[in-house]
């Protein structure tokens, strides 16, 4: 009996050695083929791939990871904040910056104040907190010690904001005009680059309290 057994196993054997291997292929018998043809068939262009040196794939990589450009402008500029400019651009390439005329509106507010001391401003704010009513700062040193409910660059635009924080509580609030119109200057850089970006800083004096932002 345990002959038949071990004569079982080594037949057992020497059949999956000769399937795995194929032997027995020609009787149609053999493992399935492991394939996968959709990788194959999802390659894009294998024929292109090719290999590259250390110092090109650094520029590659370092192109890759260039900002792109962009348009940045800063103003208004009087006159003279202008000339100053003008110094502080020489050395840029031409057409990399230029000045255009700008206007900024008039801003009228809601206006509280003036007050006593600035106790009686605190009081105000505690008193706009309880009705949930906000309020900024003012841009306007004659205004001091006061308030703004919001600024509007008409005066039809602030007399409706007015009658709307009336309704709310509001009583001692009125519109005044905090800025004339400006009329002035615009620095534009239409299109820094990585080239450019480091030049930046060198303008910040020139710039004075005026910030870069994107183009409008």
């Amino acid at each position: 009996m345990l002959r038949l057994v071990v004569l079982a196993l080594l037949l057992a054997n020497a059949g999956y050695y000769a399937w795995s291997q194929n032997l027995l292929a020609p009787w149609g018998i053999a493992p399935a083929q492991q394939s996968e043809p959709h990788r194959v068939e999802q390659q894009l262009r294998p024929q292109a791939i090719r290999l590259v040196a250390s110092d090109e794939a650094k520029r590659i990589e370092a192109s890759t990871l260039a900002r792109a450009p962009e348009c940045l402008q800063a103003g208004l500029f009087d006159d003279t904040q202008t000339a100053s400019l003008k110094l502080a651009m020489d050395g840029w390439p031409a057409g990399s910056w230029a000045f255009e005329g700008g206007v900024e509106p008039p801003r009228w507010i809601v206006y509280m104040g003036k007050y006593p001391s600035a106790e009686n401003v605190s009081r105000k704010k505690a008193e706009l907190r309880q009705l949930g009513i906000s309020f900024e700062s003012l841009i306007n040193p004659s205004l001091e010690p006061g308030l703004s409910l919001g600024g509007y660059p008409t005066e039809a635009a602030a007399k409706q904001q007015l009658e709307a924080l009336a309704s709310r509580g509001v009583r001692t609030a009125k519109v005044v005009l905090e800025r004339e119109e400006v009329r002035g200057q615009v620095l534009r850089l239409p299109a820094v680059d990585d080239s450019l970006r480091p030049r930046l800083d060198d303008l910040k004096t020139a710039l004075g309290s005026r910030t870069l932002r994107a183009c409008r």
